[in-house]
């Protein structure tokens, strides 16, 4: 029962995070600028996690792939390990990463990885770097998921 009861809390408070983290969003995307309280609110929410998507973001390291012409995009986000591997990802639902799927779809310790942060923040600030390619392109990209 105590098993139950905790898991329940913690769904309760995960859905919580995810409103105020949607609604603070909602404000960044409003005004293409983050505010100190913003920064902490996530920072709060998030907490390593969204430290290092801020660093991802000022390193320039968040591409939007968009297929042209139907406009659907992927982001492709730059890792921080010495090896600079690239992550595709959604950033509301899904990342190629490893901690995706451990810390996330596993255990269920995380809303969601620094990958996927770091493209919300970058795309809520407009500071992406646009690459354009071709749906073919794009369907090519997303099949090797």
């Amino acid at each position: 029962m105590l098993i139950k009861v905790t898991n329940r809390q913690n769904e309760v408070r995960m859905s919580a995070s995810i409103l105020v983290a949607e609604a603070v969003w909602k404000d960044i995307e409003s005004t293409c600028s983050v505010s100190n309280d913003q920064l902490s609110i996530l920072l709060f929410l998030f907490g390593k996690n969204f430290e290092r998507a801020t660093r991802i973001v000022d390193q320039r390291g968040v591409k939007r792939i968009s297929g042209e012409p139907s406009g659907r995009f992927i982001f492709q986000v730059v890792g921080e390990s010495r090896r600079k591997e690239e992550y595709f990802c959604f950033a509301e639902c899904y990342c190629a990463c490893y901690s995706f799927f451990y810390d996330i779809v596993n255990r269920g310790e995380q809303l969601c990885c620094k990958h996927q942060l770091a493209a919300r923040l970058a795309a809520s600030l407009g500071t992406c770097i646009e690459v354009k390619v071709s749906d073919e392109k794009l369907a090519l990209l997303l099949s090797k998921l």
